[in-house]
């Protein structure tokens, strides 16, 4: 148990041991072969930023309430980065003239925001940031949903449990239009439909009209509009995404969803958003859509762009329960090479460096000690090879190598001892 005077981590941050490690390495892998595989390239931005690059770009509450914000020793004010968006669009008004477009960059890294940690939110995060600027078509759209679609499947979340829900700015402020519902009020109507699933119908109505944004006849032209699952048959931008994704092989993972409102005002096109669908309530896994004008306060050309994110934590969460992460392995090598005694120690040193410069990652017990527990090291720690160079095996210039996994073992020439470990590794036996 840790004494009372142990210095505690700072609110909402995190701490990695190997374990968590692994998980977040993972993830990190995962997202770069799922980008990697429609030719995204890698990037990523400053980890402290000015807080007048958000303060351009942001919005108030993000500025003032979410980041971490303080001065340098200079006096000038920084924030630990919230988000990524201002910094991609300063870098790409940087060389807009020299970059090659369409791009497709990503990046996952740290983040910050000051918020109430509870589960699957902290302060400290982890997040995926994709994007394919300069093209404006459902098509680009489409590749961007059919990369979160393939990560998915990747880490093995099938269709019945996470779906990509898609909805569309212009389709619906097409159907606001014909409600009456107010250009000035469509974020609050917004806001009040991701309410709607939180909230019993009757009281979410109430609600609704309590906020005196819609009238009782809005009311029942937005709950069928919420209701017209067929209604993206309407939007010819939305026919050729399915189209687009039905020829990319994800459609199964994709359905339309008039209830998606999360960042309506914020994208001008394609919205969606992933939940994990396996339990009792709804989680989000990642969201993105199309935007406009990117660049317009950083001083660069317009530019229109489709991207997402997708924050480590809530689908960590999700692989966890689920037992969808692979077995966290100890050791990032199979072979222990054991020091027998103080004289012999020099000797075990040098076949490390022989079996490393044979490509074999190894690794040696620091001291001598009883072979037991050196064996008992290696078992701990998943390290399935163990070599021995006794007096005898010195004596005859041999290694004495053991298979803890089916408890067999040989004595080799010297020279030897790598390609008899290389076969045991690929033999898995």
């Amino acid at each position: 148990m840790a004494s009372k005077s142990t210095i505690q981590t700072v609110k909402g941050t995190r701490e990695f041991y190997p374990e968590e490690m692994a998980l977040r390495n993972y993830l990190n892998q995962k997202a770069a072969s799922a980008a990697q595989a429609f030719g995204y390239q890698e990037w990523d931005a400053p980890f402290l930023e000015t807080i007048d690059l958000y303060a351009a770009k942001s919005g108030e509450e993000l500025v003032k309430e979410q980041s971490f914000v303080f001065n340098d020793r200079g006096g000038d004010p920084i924030t630990l980065r919230p988000e990524l968006t201002p910094s991609l669009a300063r870098m790409i008004a940087a060389r807009q003239p020299q970059l090659a477009f369409p791009l497709r960059w990503w990046s996952f890294g740290p983040f910050w925001r000051y918020e109430r940690p509870q589960k699957g939110r902290s302060r400290e995060f982890f997040q995926w940031n994709i994007d394919m600027l300069g093209v404006n078509s459902p098509e680009a759209d489409a590749e961007l949903i059919a990369i979160a679609a393939t990560f998915l499947q990747s880490v093995g979340l099938p269709p019945s449990m996470a779906t990509i829900f898609v909805n569309n700015r212009r389709l619906m402020d097409a159907q606001f239009d014909a409600l009456g519902i107010l250009p000035e009020n469509r974020l609050e109507v917004s806001g009040l439909v991701d309410r709607r699933p939180k909230m019993a119908p009757e009281a979410w109505d109430a609600y609704a009209l309590e906020k005196g944004i819609i009238s009782q006849s809005q009311l029942e032209g937005l709950k069928q509009v919420l209701g017209n699952y067929d209604l993206w048959q309407s939007s010819a931008e939305l026919v050729r995404l399915f189209k687009a994704l039905e020829a990319l092989g994800v459609k199964e993972y994709v359905k339309f969803d008039p209830n998606i409102m999360r960042g309506l005002l914020y994208y001008t096109g394609t919205v969606f958003e992933a939940f994990d669908l396996s339990g009792s309530v709804r989680r989000a896994i990642l969201g993105g859509g199309r935007y406009d004008n990117l660049l317009a306060d950083v001083g660069g050309e317009p530019l229109s762009g489709v991207g997402f994110a997708m924050g480590d934590v809530v689908i960590g969460i999700i692989l966890q329960e689920k037992g969808l992460l692979p077995a966290f392995v100890p050791s990032p090598t199979a072979v222990l090479v054991t020091i027998f005694d103080e004289s012999l120690w020099l000797n075990s040193f040098s076949l490390t460096a022989e079996l490393r410069a044979a490509d074999v990652n190894v690794t040696a017990y620091p001291e001598p000690a009883k072979l037991a527990k050196q064996f008992k090291f290696a078992d701990r720690m998943g390290i399935s090879i163990v070599t021995v160079i006794g007096p005898d095996e010195a004596a005859a210039g041999q290694v004495t190598v053991k298979n803890l996994k089916n408890s067999t073992q040989t004595t080799v020439e010297r020279a030897q001892v790598a390609k008899t470990i290389t076969k045991i590794l690929e033999s898995k036996g």
